[in-house]
């Protein structure tokens, strides 16, 4: 499996792949990599014919882009596991509204015009939260994003300084108008910002009358030009509130509170947007952030003439972070009940799958989609369907907040049991670093002898597992629970 994943991971994820076209037997190579990609590989071979590819001259492989090295296609065809079809129901209701699956764009470049929203809802997803609108339109900066990881690659994490939609309000009205004429069995979301309470009431108002299901009220956005905007009403609690109020006043539809990670509890503003009238939270929007410096002037980018702004970074980076405040969102006694929509960070199923469990109902994707395509909606239903399959789950419904029991207050965990690391001989490399680890951030617990082959000083080690994290080969496994010895070896 290991070897598939590097495979995959070498892939392009071309638009209309070479590969595909070149397959004699009209089969989809390309798809059946991407579904390894995306941790679907017991769903591959459903895009390909094993049989078929010992015998053949592998022109799929000729067509790939990466000329001089490409992508082992045949063989990966050969290797995957047998396929297989997963049937759960992926529907689940979210503020009182029916949604066909948890997949929402999330309010953002992704979500920014009718023919894109369209294409999204045709491919799968099962609502769309419209870019932010507001009366005030956004001027803004070129460039606007910079990625932080290897370079080509796929990102780490993504940092932008793009602010509300900069189209004419009654431009996106019309956009939110059609995409509810034209997709009713679909979830349309209107986000809204306003400068006060009166802009707050006309735009829950107007998005009402445009048909919107849901109005979500963007308090967290980290890098608007203006005072009064985004994060600095997510931050206090009693200016969420008052705008919470105003946008009731403007509608009738279930209220979506987005909460900013730019704060030490969530739980405050949160309660105070419940108690104002809102019906549901949505965590998190992108942290404050600085991405790093580039070249010999030392402008953070993105970088305009030189300058920079903290802004808002997103990605698996962040994907820890909205864990955690969506879990205290979920365990606060005065919000129980409350839906949360979940979002930063979610790229696969099984970063789906964590979100669901830690007690989400509905979930918000961006930053997967600017790097891979709206595409990826296949990879996400199909691989959540065949992780409720393998749960023993028949709904998407029955996983919400599953995972809630399993977090528990420091003062609750273990601390009289310990788990020792086993060394497996036979997949260990001798590279050290185990023992380099364990003896410069450890306990000193890790000889390495003669062979270049680490041993365990079992009366030092307190079973931190750094080993099993630095290890490149896999080699260090853990033993099972056992009691502590009652006095710890001391260690002049």
């Amino acid at each position: 499996m290991a070897w598939l994943e590097e495979q995959a991971a070498r892939c392009l994820l071309c638009v209309d792949a070479p590969c595909t076209a070149a397959c004699p037997h009209a089969l989809d190579p390309a798809r059946m990599v991407r579904a390894v990609r995306f941790e679907n590989a017991s769903l591959a071979a459903g895009f390909i014919d094993s049989a078929l590819c010992p015998g053949c001259a592998a022109p799929c492989e000729e067509a790939c882009l990466r000329r001089e090295d490409p992508v082992a296609l045949r063989r990966m065809a050969q290797v995957i596991p047998p396929p297989r079809s997963a049937r759960a129901d992926l529907s689940i209701e979210f503020c009182g509204v029916t949604c066909e699956n948890p997949f929402f764009l999330s309010s953002s470049v992704v979500a920014s015009g009718y023919e894109m929203c369209a294409r999204a809802l045709e491919m799968g997803w099962g609502g769309v939260v419209y870019k932010t609108v507001g009366l005030l339109t956004p001027r803004e900066t070129s460039p606007r994003f910079a990625a932080y990881g290897r370079r080509g690659g796929p990102f780490i994490g993504l940092r932008n300084m793009e602010q509300i939609s900069d189209h004419p309000l009654e431009w996106d009205l019309e956009a939110l108008r059609r995409l509810k004429a034209n997709f009713p069995g679909k979830v349309i979301v209107g986000s809204i910002m306003g400068g006060d309470e009166a802009e707050w009431t006309q735009l829950a108002r107007l998005c009402t009358e445009a048909g919107c299901d849901i109005i979500e009220c963007n308090f967290s956005c980290p890098h608007m030009t203006g005072h009064g905007l985004g994060a600095d009403v997510g931050t206090d609690p009693a200016l969420v509130a008052r705008y919470t109020r105003a946008v009731r006043a403007g509608t009738h539809l279930p209220i979506l509170a987005k909460m900013t990670p730019n704060i030490t509890s969530m739980e405050l503003p949160a309660r105070a947007a419940v108690q104002a009238g809102a019906d549901g939270l949505a965590a998190i929007n992108t942290v404050k952030a600085i991405t790093g410096l580039d070249g010999p002037e030392l402008a953070p980018g993105p970088a305009v003439r030189g300058k920079s702004t903290v802004s808002g970074y997103s990605g698996g980076a962040v994907k820890p972070i909205a864990l955690r405040f969506v879990r205290d969102l979920a365990a606060d006694p005065a919000l129980k009940g409350v839906p949360i929509s979940g979002m930063g960070g979610i790229e696969t199923w099984h970063d789906a799958a964590e979100f669901l469990a830690l007690g989400c109902r509905n979930l918000q994707v961006t930053t997967a989609v600017m790097q891979y395509g709206y595409r990826i909606i296949d990879d996400l239903r199909a691989g959540l369907a065949g992780f409720l399959q393998d749960l023993g789950l028949d709904r998407v419904e029955q996983l919400v907040g599953r995972a809630l029991p399993n977090v528990v207050d420091a003062r609750e965990l273990d601390r009289d049991t310990v788990c020792y690391p086993r060394f497996d001989r036979e997949r260990c490399l001798g590279c050290g670093r185990c023992f380099l680890s364990c003896r410069d951030a450890g306990h000193q617990a890790i000889a390495f002898e003669a062979g270049r082959r680490p041993r365990l000083l079992g009366k030092r080690c307190v079973g931190c597992h750094l080993c099993m994290l630095v290890c490149p080969a896999g080699a260090v496994s853990s033993t099972r629970r056992v009691a502590k010895p009652e006095k710890e070896e001391e260690i002049s």
